[in-house]
């Protein structure tokens, strides 16, 4: 349920006329957003780079895990107050360039980590100046919480860019400096007495440059009109109370609910031994399992979108990432491969019609869309399993999810998520192709 904090100069404050179905011979509607997602996920991404106790494992589902331990760390768990001996190897990937000057920075991976591992995700950026940022963390991760508490490290930082949460962003672009290249460093840990040791498989990050606007030129559609995916619907909202430890559920379990749905779709669910710590009779033990598994105890919350998107792919055969989409028009792409998206926003009441609830920032599942373009979600914020399936208004819809400022319910101004997501999709599925795009 987090929205990031967006430093970004340009202000966009035009009226644009409602969103109209493509027609032969219209203009493609401009965009003034960059956005690309670069990754690691191949054999030979994964031989490249500076290995430090770690190798490629070669095979379809590649990736990188330890061979011999560069030596011992002792990490002392801030959440747990547990110290602990671990071994550890690093991969660091090459210096990578974003292509354009980017303001935010959000990381993604993919891994497995057994009993007795864990890993963490840093960053390293190169402004346009030449100079460097520290190595930020990005995330201490497991996919259990019974070795170390996942976490996130908040408010890192530098003369000129901050860690909110999951995202690196420049504090003030009108200064001029900005992220041009970045490099990104994965350490693998493993207990001494232990033989196993974490894989991660897809390794990433979305760069991204969004000018600050209310209001947000809108998509065209025609692409997947008359379309509806079959996704399971999921309530937050009946779960209100249970958990406390877990945030309690209710409105705060947004984002692991829209995971699971998408998760459920594809055939995803939790074993029983998964889901024993759930009270027996629970309704859909699966989401508080989900709010568990992506809790951040420094957030403290279930809404980090890194740990999410990690979450999914703990599921065998599920690949996943954090993006920006740039309109409606590409989630349209996506629903008429077959493949829903889950959507980051903020709203009033009043700019959302049919919602009848206002949020701060919130996450729920597009499944499709009307014949005439309006957009079809699983919106957990419902009373129940079967009030979850709602329509909303395309150009209302498109605003509240891709802006990156808003006015709030006290007048003044907050954050948007400018158009983040989360795509989760089997390996084997092919990402929908469209010619000059980079954004997945």
């Amino acid at each position: 349920m987090k929205i990031s904090h967006l430093s970004i100069a340009a202000l966009s404050l035009a009226l644009l006329a409602p969103a109209a179905p493509a027609q032969a011979g219209t203009p493609v509607v401009e965009h003034d957003e960059q956005i690309t997602f670069q990754s690691w996920e191949s054999y030979r991404d994964w031989r490249g780079g500076t290995h430090e106790g770690t190798f490629a494992i070669p095979g379809v589902r590649t990736g990188i895990t330890m061979s011999r331990p560069m030596g011992t760390v002792d990490y002392a768990d801030p959440h747990s107050g547990i110290t602990k001996t671990w071994a550890y190897s690093t991969w660091t990937s090459p210096v990578t360039q974003v292509g354009f000057l980017a303001s935010e920075l959000v990381p993604s991976w993919n891994a497995d980590t057994p009993e007795g591992t864990w890993l963490q995700i840093e960053m390293q950026g190169t402004y346009n100046t030449g100079t460097l940022t520290p190595w930020y963390v990005m995330g201490r991760w497991a996919s259990s919480d019974e070795d170390i508490k996942r976490t996130s490290k908040n408010r890192q930082g530098d003369p000129w860019s901050t860690i909110w949460t999951d995202t690196f962003s420049i504090d003030d672009v009108a200064n001029g400096v900005m992220l041009q290249a970045y490099q990104l460093r994965v350490t693998l840990y493993r207990a001494p007495d232990r033989w196993q040791a974490p894989r991660i498989w897809m390794l990433g990050a979305m760069s991204s440059s969004v000018p600050d606007r209310f209001t947000v030129p809108l998509s065209r559609g025609g692409i997947a009109w008359g379309k509806e995916l079959p996704v399971p619907p999921r309530s937050q909202m009946i779960h209100r109370g249970n958990y406390p430890e877990w945030g309690g559920g209710g409105q705060v379990w947004c984002s692991p609910t829209s995971t699971t749905m998408v998760l459920e779709y594809w055939g995803k669910r939790p074993s029983e031994e998964d889901t024993s710590w759930v009270a027996p009779g629970y309704t859909d033990p699966q989401i508080p399992h989900a709010a568990r598994m992506t809790w951040d105890f420094e957030y403290e919350g279930a809404g980090n979108w890194p740990f999410n998107t990690a979450y999914a792919a703990t599921y065998a055969g599920i690949d996943a990432r954090v993006t920006r989409l740039h309109s409606l028009d590409e989630v349209e792409r996506f629903i008429k491969a077959g493949i829903p998206v889950v959507t980051s926003l903020s709203f009033l009441a009043s700019e959302l019609d049919g919602s009848n609830y206002g949020t701060s920032g919130h996450l729920f599942v597009i499944v499709g869309f009307t014949d005439n373009g309006d957009v079809i979600v699983n919106d957990p914020a419902s009373s129940s399993n079967a009030e979850v399936r709602n329509v909303y208004k395309r150009d209302q819809l498109e605003t509240v999810w891709q802006r990156t400022k808003r006015i709030n319910s006290s007048g003044g101004v907050s954050s948007g998520s400018g158009g983040i997501v989360y795509l989760i999709k089997p390996w084997w599925k092919p990402w929908p192709h469209v010619p000059g795009s980079s954004n997945w």
